[in-house]
């Protein structure tokens, strides 16, 4: 039976655990085009310079480049103990160019944590290969548990060469999402999962998710408030207010720990969490 290395119950990891935030850095490495799914909240930005948020980088990379960029983040910020790959894609919608960035980096540096983000759609054909990476920490993000609201938030899935749409699509992702993080616990995974607030949506959801993913045994959760952003349905839909999301955190967190220091990274951030390099560092 496989037993998870030490490395993840001692890693020093600035987004899972907070006494770690100001003292150590994760950099992100952008191999990750495409997305399977599209919310509604969502712009993806190949060659953002400027914003600072998940879905943007200045370009995507290589895995080869990812390693490239990961030894010259090290030399420059030693503190770094986290490497992870957060989009601006899914991680797992070509799950090739993901694995092999974790084969190389995995070789050269064994101190190194692995961390990966996605929305779960296609974590489950490739949790054999993360173990055998030793890739401890996994973020999902999962918005709702309910087809009917996950249908407002997501506008399309693409599975098994089809295009899903509405409650059809909200019922298969939320499925492989509870699907996976199970898996994901039962193989001793740390799992944090990210939930985007969006008021008239999900917001009164949050606690019934909550709930779900205290079952499952999740390690972490992470409620993220709305960003607004033109040329998407959402972009004139006021986000929660900071009372109302300290109000969610409150209550989700009778059910599971809540992250309190999320910085809302780009998916090429490099440094502590509140010092990002990622244009120092551009390779």
């Amino acid at each position: 039976m496989h037993r998870p290395n030490s490395r993840s119950s001692t890693a020093h990891h600035p987004c899972f655990f907070s006494k770690d935030h100001s003292r150590y850095g994760r950099i992100h490495l952008p191999v990750a085009p495409s997305c399977n799914i599209q919310c509604v909240y969502c712009r993806r930005d190949h060659a953002c310079p400027n914003e600072n948020r998940p879905g943007v980088c200045s370009r995507t990379i290589t895995p080869d480049e990812a390693l490239t960029r990961l030894e010259i983040a090290l030399a420059n910020m030693p503190y770094i103990t986290v490497a992870g790959i957060a989009g601006p894609g899914d991680a797992f919608d070509d799950p090739e160019l993901t694995l092999r960035t974790f084969q190389l980096i995995r070789r050269a540096h064994s101190d190194i944590a692995l961390c990966v983000s996605t929305n779960g759609l296609m974590i489950k054909e490739v949790i054999g290969d993360l173990q055998a990476l030793d890739v401890r920490f996994v973020t999902v993000t999962i918005n709702a548990i309910d087809p009917g609201i996950g249908s407002l938030l997501y506008q399309r899935v693409q599975f098994g060469g089809k295009m899903l749409h509405g409650v059809e699509a909200a019922q298969l992702l939320i499925d492989r999402q509870m699907e996976a993080v199970a898996l994901l616990k039962e193989k001793h995974f740390t799992v944090k999962i990210n939930s985007v607030v969006v008021p008239g949506m999900n917001m009164h959801h949050i606690l019934f998710l909550a709930k779900r993913l205290h079952r499952l045994g999740v390690d972490l959760m992470n409620l993220l408030p709305l960003i607004p952003l033109p040329a998407t349905p959402m972009e004139n839909t006021a986000p929660p207010s900071t009372s109302q999301m300290k109000r969610l955190q409150m209550q989700a967190g009778r059910y599971v720990p809540q992250m309190r220091h999320c910085q809302r990274c780009r998916s090429d951030a490099a440094g502590k969490l509140n010092e990002d390099h990622m244009i120092r560092f551009e390779c």
